[in-house]
């Protein structure tokens, strides 16, 4: 796990890379504490820069950039390949050779091999870019769920990439421009929906996307697609086929050169990923838990419950608000984009990293696989409702402007909101997870980025043909854009601000391709009964205990200890802050200004000197 960046350029010279590459590379020094390399091109036309968290091979052999002996291939890269030594024996059968005992070597042999096609035979979670210096041409790709990020900027020919949004704004070559339609976007669901960015002028590479730069030209392609296959798993079979898809995912992300510990609470996701690992043989478990002693939603107890069962070694932080306002402080200096979510990921990042952990496993993604979320039931029943209100045609959208005027509650004036768009199970779904409605996020957008460039595109299209009943449809809603658009990107960011490296299980390819097949009728029961059933071990007092998101007590906190910090945002902002999420969300979009502010300084100094004109 580490930090990337680099720059590409079709004329060599006219542009200086080192203080760029210095400043990117500087800029995610917190993601790869134990070494750090550049390189440039022979031909002038390509620079990396890369920060190490070494993870497998921790000799000097797996230092990077790292090149072939010839010098052809050069690739930087960031992530963890599970299936490397796999990979490997399959290379060395077709006559490869190999220095080091990493899997970023694996990438670039299997490249040599297959070309781009290599991508699709990764198993892991990764960001990588291969520079060919006789094609003079560069492949960017991005792993299938979007769990390591790519960011790139691209102008005049010329592309600049990073591992994060800050490492482009750092390098002088970006022109820290907001970007009004982003902002609305952000405001209505609390994230920035791929493929945008909050600046005008950076963009991620899609997950499951990877893309060829040549001449200046960056064509991008789709290599898979989250899909539910119609060949089904019978219901009789799905238990113990989920279970030994588990059971393998389990053991994969297991792999490493450094210890792996498990974040835990007093969920079933976590509790899961306990008992599959002590059922792999582990027995020397570490795992680590927030508690929180001034909430009633205090999973400490049950998490210790749990941990003395399995005989893991726990470790616990209690937080309270006093600690968690001097986390929250630690927090605004780390965040790369701004979103509703993050410090509990930090905060559990910071406390196993001084533990001395560099990795640790999340159960992310269980909840959206296996229907862990009201969304399962109350999307597909507002999405019902909509349905038959259409029926009343253009009454329908009337009825909703006067319930969004007069409703005094914003889940009210979301749903008068939604009778204003086309049913769907997406707009039903946008309005159960959003935040402000479209008449408040587009205030809000003209209130920070400026007079409004004609109406905001919501890009909120229905993903699948489904009808409004369909769960399948609501779990490719949560991976697509709940998941990939604010969990994993602030889990990324959140864990990397300590140099740890956090390995989500469930979002395994391999562990959809087999619950995917499960009818959504069983494998979405209430209660995640297809998950505990595939888990027999999964303590009672878990398996019965009431579904709880964890999340701090920030509704106390805000209106308490933290009153003050957020005094300003009900004062300035032109819609109402009723919850504590709406007050989070302006919060934080005013820090993310605030810094654009500063990084414009940096790039009026910056730019002329790294030839700013060229990419800025």
């Amino acid at each position: 796990m580490c930090g990337i960046a680099g720059i590409l350029t079709t004329e060599a010279g006219r542009l200086d890379m080192r203080p760029a590459l210095d400043a990117m590379q500087g800029a995610l020094r917190h993601r790869g504490p134990d070494d750090g390399g550049q390189w440039r091109s022979p031909s002038g036309l390509a620079g990396f820069a890369h920060t190490r968290l070494a993870i497998l091979d921790l000799s000097p052999a797996g230092h990077q950039p790292m090149s072939t002996a010839d010098g052809r291939y050069t690739v930087v890269f960031n992530g963890e390949i599970y299936n490397f030594l796999e990979l490997r024996r399959t290379l060395e059968q077709k006559g490869a050779t190999f220095c080091t005992h990493s899997d970023t070597e694996v990438i670039l042999r299997a490249f040599q091999v297959y070309g781009e096609g290599c991508v699709e035979l990764l198993r892991g979670m990764f960001a990588f870019a291969v520079w060919d210096e006789q094609e003079q041409a560069c492949l960017l790709a991005r792993d299938r769920f979007g769990i390591k990020p790519l960011y790139f900027h691209s102008s005049g020919g010329g592309l600049a990439f990073g591992s994060e949004v800050k490492a482009l704004l750092a390098s002088g070559l970006v022109a820290p421009e907001l970007d009004q339609r982003a902002v609305y976007q952000y405001f209505r669901t609390g994230s920035v929906p791929e493929p945008r960015t909050l600046l005008c002028n950076v963009q991620c590479l899609e997950a499951g996307h990877h893309a060829r730069w040549h001449a200046g030209r960056l064509e991008s392609r789709q290599y898979w697609a989250l899909r539910f296959p119609t060949d089904t798993i019978p219901a009789r079979e799905a238990v113990a086929a989920t279970r030994a898809a588990l059971l393998d995912s389990v053991e994969q992300h297991f792999v490493s050169d450094v210890p792996v510990g498990i974040f835990l609470s007093g969920g079933i996701d976590s509790t899961a990923l306990v008992a599959l690992a002590h059922a792999t043989g582990r027995t020397d478990l570490r795992t680590f838990s927030v508690s929180l002693p001034d909430s009633a939603d205090d999973e400490g107890p049950t998490a210790r419950r749990t941990a003395a069962h399995f005989g893991t070694r726990h470790e616990d932080y209690p937080v309270d608000a006093a600690t968690g306002r001097a986390i929250f402080g630690k927090f605004l200096g780390a965040f790369d984009q701004p979103s509703i979510d993050g410090l509990n990921t930090f905060a559990l990042s910071g406390f196993a990293r001084d533990r001395g952990m560099k990795v640790a496993l999340s159960g992310l993604g269980a909840d959206e696989i296996f229907g862990g979320y009201p969304s399962f039931t109350e999307v597909p029943k507002l999405a019902r409702w909509d349905a038959r209100l259409s029926r009343l045609g253009s009454a329908r959208r009337a009825v909703g402007h006067a319930i969004e005027r007069v409703a005094p509650g914003h889940r009210e004036r979301r749903i008068g909101d939604m009778l204003g768009q086309p049913a769907g199970i997406a707009t039903a779904y946008t309005t159960f997870r959003g935040i402000y409605t479209r008449a408040e996020a587009r205030m809000l957008a003209e209130h920070y980025g400026g007079a409004a460039g004609g109406e905001p595109d919501d890009d909120m299209r229905d993903v699948l043909p489904f009808d409004p009943t369909s769960g399948d449809a609501v779990s490719r809603l949560e991976l697509t854009r709940y998941v990939r658009n604010q969990l994993l990107r602030e889990s990324d960011v959140m864990s990397m601000a300590w140099g740890l490296e956090l390995r989500t299980p469930f979002l395994d390819p391999a562990v959809l391709d087999v619950a995917g097949r499960v009818p959504a009728v069983t494998r979405l029961r209430a209660g995640k009964r297809l998950l505990l059933d595939a888990v027999p071990e999964i303590p009672r007092w878990v398996a019965q205990r009431p579904k709880r998101c964890f999340q701090f007590p920030f509704e106390q906190w805000l209106d308490g200890e933290w009153r003050q910090v957020f005094a300003e945002v009900s004062r300035a902002c032109p819609v109402p802050t009723e919850t504590w999420y709406r007050k989070w969300s302006v919060f934080m979009l005013e820090r993310w200004v605030e810094r654009l502010t500063a990084a414009a300084t940096i790039h009026e100094a910056v730019a002329p000197a790294v030839g700013g004109g060229t990419h800025g």
